[in-house]
């Protein structure tokens, strides 16, 4: 379907452009929240005729979002979330949570204008895109953590997973080390210690020296023989 932008539109096209879109996405979308026209000689004379009229009223209302823009770019906004040890939230912070801290702020912006991709599902700090208008956007910054006190050291910039994976890691470690058999002073370098074997006591040496010996006692007693033949 062919339309007329009626304010800037992401990867479409600015106001006026005459662009050609899926009929779902006009019908659905553009036309009913007023960002586009189909795109007839009868919208397009309507348009022309109150083109001067629309470019004013959409710079004004840029102008506006910019002002309003400066006071909520940047903003930070704590949420206290329940999660694993390994992070992972009880449940995931939404569009609806990051509007509801952003009014507590103080400022007054419209749940549509806050683009969140996906929900958030980790502790941790996110940046959050919040539109204002088609040619306005600002950033604002969800501090998910488990504490105030964690809240405090993402701010400063801690990686606070990270933090909790080398604790858990050092934990790891040092119950194993503590767990680990101590060696005994007596013990030359790469002996073996007698309790790990089965009767409690190494092989004496000269006990493997007498192997070979056994082993040339039949070549012996053929001597013999052949002697006595």
């Amino acid at each position: 379907m062919d339309i007329i932008l009626l304010e800037r539109v992401e990867k479409l096209g600015t106001i006026g452009d005459v662009v050609t879109v899926k009929d779902g996405y006009a019908r659905n979308y553009l036309l009913p929240n007023k960002k586009a026209l189909r795109a007839n000689d009868a919208n397009k004379a309507v348009f022309e005729a109150n083109r001067e009229r629309l470019e004013k009223e959409n710079a004004e209302k840029r102008t506006d979002a910019e002002k309003a823009g400066e006071k909520v770019d940047g903003t930070e906004i704590v949420l206290i979330r329940a999660s694993s040890n390994s992070g992972q939230l009880y449940g995931s912070v939404t569009v609806r949570d990051i509007f509801n801290g952003l009014a507590e702020k103080g400022h007054d912006v419209d749940k549509k204008s806050i683009i969140l991709g996906h929900p958030i599902k980790t502790i941790g700090m996110f940046d959050v895109m919040v539109r204002l208008h088609p040619e306005v956007e600002v950033t604002v910054k969800a501090n998910v953590a488990r504490s105030d006190d964690e809240a405090e050291l993402q701010s400063q910039g801690v990686d606070v997973l990270a933090q909790m994976f080398e604790d858990e890691q050092r934990e790891i470690e040092e119950a194993a080390a503590a767990n680990a058999p101590a060696r005994d002073p007596s013990l030359e370098p790469g002996e073996i210690p007698a309790e790990l074997f089965e009767d409690g006591a190494a092989p004496e040496a000269d006990a493997a020296e007498e192997a070979p010996a056994a082993e040339e006692a039949p070549a012996e007693e053929a001597a013999e023989e052949k002697s006595e033949d």
